[in-house]
């Protein structure tokens, strides 16, 4: 359609915090990516399978059970399994365990929203 701008895909953004999603969401719309949300863990496999999203980017401090439950019920279903998860966390320690349980990549949220919005591109474009 004519009148619908393309998307460079589709983007669930799994956080709790308000200005991470509001800052993110943002930045993901004007780089042409669509963006759904999900506020907790329980909310995020139901918007997952929903929305068909093209990556996932995961919070791992979530209410109602952390990011890592998260990829262990994603990991779990045929049709959400293959979504790349990239964790955006606080938690540095946390980068091997996330790779471990299935993440795709892990950028620390202290860091710089380039670097955020690069691992997305990679993840989706192979960049």
């Amino acid at each position: 359609m004519a009148d619908q701008p393309e998307t460079r895909g589709k983007i669930l953004l799994v956080d709790d915090d308000r200005v991470t999603r509001s800052v993110l969401d943002r930045r993901l719309r004007q780089a042409g990516y669509a963006v759904a949300f999900a506020f907790d863990a329980v909310s995020a496999v139901a918007v997952a399978r929903s929305e068909s999203p093209d990556l996932i980017v995961l919070d791992l401090g979530l209410p109602g059970g952390d990011g890592f439950v998260v990829i262990e019920r994603l990991s779990r279903i045929q049709t959400l399994a293959h979504i790349p998860v990239v964790v955006l966390t606080s938690r540095e320690a946390a980068r091997e365990q996330a790779i471990a349980a299935g993440a795709t990549a892990f950028v620390e949220k202290s860091g710089n929203l380039d670097e955020v919005m690069e691992t997305i591109r990679d993840q989706l474009h192979g960049g």
